[in-house]
């Protein structure tokens, strides 16, 4: 991830964060619009559920010139998410309807530059969650 991408990421992330709430509800309904069978894995409150999406996020973002001290709690995420039933291909799931809730909260700020950015982050935190939740070969 270079310096610029890692620049864009966090500028449009400060744009996203004033409408974080309607983000969370709007990533949520892609997801579940797209991907039903990925409903039945999140129980208990959407709000709460959008909360400590937003929170996990903003701490990712915020701790990008510091990816080392992300890979910890990173792992320990990736873990939690396959206790509660995630499987390795869903997180190319919510790239999707994360990338989609993006486009849609940045509008026309969400350029090609900007996208890219994001795939990168998305893929690295991802990455390292998959990794810490020990997935098999095969679960990929």
């Amino acid at each position: 991830m270079t310096p610029e991408q890692k620049q864009l990421v966090k500028e449009s992330w400060d744009k996203v964060l004033p409408i974080q709430e309607a983000a969370a509800e709007l990533f949520y309904g892609r997801l579940f619009e797209t991907y039903p069978e990925v409903k039945p894995l999140f129980k208990g409150d959407m709000k709460e559920q959008g909360k400590k999406l937003m929170t996990m996020l903003n701490m990712a973002i915020n701790g990008l010139d510091n990816l080392d001290a992300l890979v910890k709690p990173l792992e320990q995420s990736g873990k939690a998410h396959k206790r509660y039933g995630v499987k390795a291909e869903d997180y190319d799931k919510v790239a999707d309807a994360f990338l989609w809730t993006l486009g849609q909260g940045l509008g026309d700020a969400f350029t090609d530059e900007v996208k890219e950015a994001w795939v990168v982050t998305y893929t690295t935190v991802a990455g390292v969650m998959i990794e810490g939740a020990g997935y098999e070969k095969t679960e990929n």
